[in-house]
């Protein structure tokens, strides 16, 4: 499987988006919450149940199951939960960028 430059440039943004954001929302504690946003791309996995597994012209957002609005909501609500707060934040940046590839 060989991948094109966007789509190279697409994975490393779910790598450096948490990286921007983290300093600017999580002033003490950015680093931690960093790698608790980049580790969101676990969500990926929901990626395996879908043939063929990476299609550069799908559409994540509404066609994996983690993907789907429903899921969105959810981490949505999660943001307001303090213990969650983070990871859910990065769901949803995972979410953004994904979307991002949709509007293209």
């Amino acid at each position: 499987m060989s991948f094109s430059i966007g789509t190279m440039i697409h994975l490393a943004s779910h790598f450096l988006a948490p990286l921007a954001v983290a300093p600017v929302v999580f002033r003490s504690r950015w680093r931690l919450a960093a790698l608790v946003m980049m580790a969101t791309i676990v969500v990926d996995l929901d990626h395996l149940a879908a043939s063929p597994m990476f299609d550069p012209a799908r559409c994540s957002i509404g066609f994996h199951p983690l993907h789907t609005w429903p899921a969105i909501i959810v981490y949505s609500v999660l943001i307001l939960v303090p213990h969650v707060r983070v990871p859910a934040l990065g769901l949803l940046i995972h979410m953004a960028l994904d979307g991002l590839d949709c509007a293209i």
